[in-house]
């Protein structure tokens, strides 16, 4: 069935995008169809390194499992969607007046490791460039990761990193470029990045943000290696299904996360749009913003149908982690979504 709907939808692909929009806009049922609940749950427990899921709307859990691994209310490593907290982490340093801005450029305020001799461009990153992926440095991710975390200054090795690209132009996934941004964090506010996730994300979400791994200079890793449970992932991300305000509270700066899910930049490995931590596509006629980590650690948003995933991975190293993720798509493609367009 779940087939059949998706099919049907996507057979008005032709229409023009805005048409497509408007339809997507008009679906205006409630809760999900159970029978394809249940079979989104029974393929879930096929997939041997799917952890945990948890399906939202309109804020009500409809199902959540725990199928293998530590418990749903465990905080466990939630690798590279970590960026997508490190931009709502920035988005509150903006609107408190932290930051000038995403304009604002990054160099004087990471001056003590700039190398003896920089490269003019470093005078143009911004802090736009950093959660967008668009700083031109080279990866410090792949086949360079290793070679960068046992340096003994990682914000000096990103730095001195030759330029690949312009600031601003295609995106070049590295942690190392989040990194920057953790360091900047730091350094503008005075506090650690840690203290910053607890104080503006934990405390008024009611979540536990635990410690995180820190570079040889204390630098919180910057988009890497965050610990949230998937209950509290959840929570993150009907912060952001919300629009920044949750439980009558802002959180978010008003139209930070229209700005964070604006397509700046396409990711050369999926194909994805990416703003400000997050990632883009579309399903059934539908948008999905999505955070994304090693090995299957997401978090699903889709807004027009308010819903919110999480699905948790085993976030070890193993040849088949990232063939992973397109039965997790698949899920969310082929039955999820199509069970909220179906309602209850």
């Amino acid at each position: 069935m779940a087939v059949v709907v998706a099919g049907a939808l996507m057979a008005c692909s032709p229409a023009p995008v805005e048409d497509q929009r408007e339809a997507a806009a008009a679906v205006a049922t409630r809760g999900l169809d159970a029978a394809m609940v249940e079979r989104a749950m029974t393929e879930a427990r096929e997939l041997d390194r799917l952890h945990a899921v948890i399906i939202a709307r309109h804020g009500e859990v409809i199902a959540e499992e725990r199928l293998r691994g530590p418990g749903l209310d465990t905080p466990v490593n939630i690798k590279s969607a970590s960026k997508s907290v490190l931009s709502a982490i920035t988005g509150i340093a903006i609107g408190q007046g932290v930051l000038e801005g995403v304009d604002q450029p990054v160099a004087p305020i990471l001056s003590a490791d700039l190398p003896a001799s920089p490269d003019p461009r470093l005078s143009d990153l911004t802090v736009g460039h950093l959660l967008s992926m668009q700083a031109g440095l080279g990866r410090t991710s792949g086949d360079q990761y290793g070679r960068w975390v046992t340096s003994p200054n990682w914000v000096r090795h990103a730095l001195a990193r030759p330029f690949e690209n312009e600031p601003g132009g295609r995106m070049i996934y590295s942690t190392g470029t989040s990194h920057l941004m953790s360091a900047v964090l730091t350094r503008a506010s005075g506090r650690s990045t840690h203290a910053l996730a607890v104080d503006w994300l934990g405390e008024p979400l009611g979540i536990r943000i635990p410690p995180w791994p820190q570079d040889p200079q204390g630098i919180y890793f910057g988009g890497n290696d965050m610990l949230m449970s998937p209950r509290d992932l959840l929570r993150f991300g009907e912060l952001y299904r919300l629009d920044g305000e949750i439980d009558g509270r802002r959180i978010l700066p008003e139209g930070w996360v229209e700005e964070s899910w604006r397509s700046r930049t396409v990711s050369p490995w999926s194909g994805n749009d990416y703003g400000y931590g997050w990632f883009s596509r579309r399903s059934n006629g539908h948008d999905v913003r999505f955070a994304w980590g090693y090995g299957g650690q997401m978090l699903f948003i889709v807004p027009s149908l308010d819903l919110t995933v999480v699905m948790i991975s085993d976030p070890s190293p193993h040849p088949r982690a990232e063939s992973h993720l397109p039965d997790l798509h698949a899920l969310m493609d082929e039955i999820i979504i199509p069970a909220a367009i179906r309602g209850a």
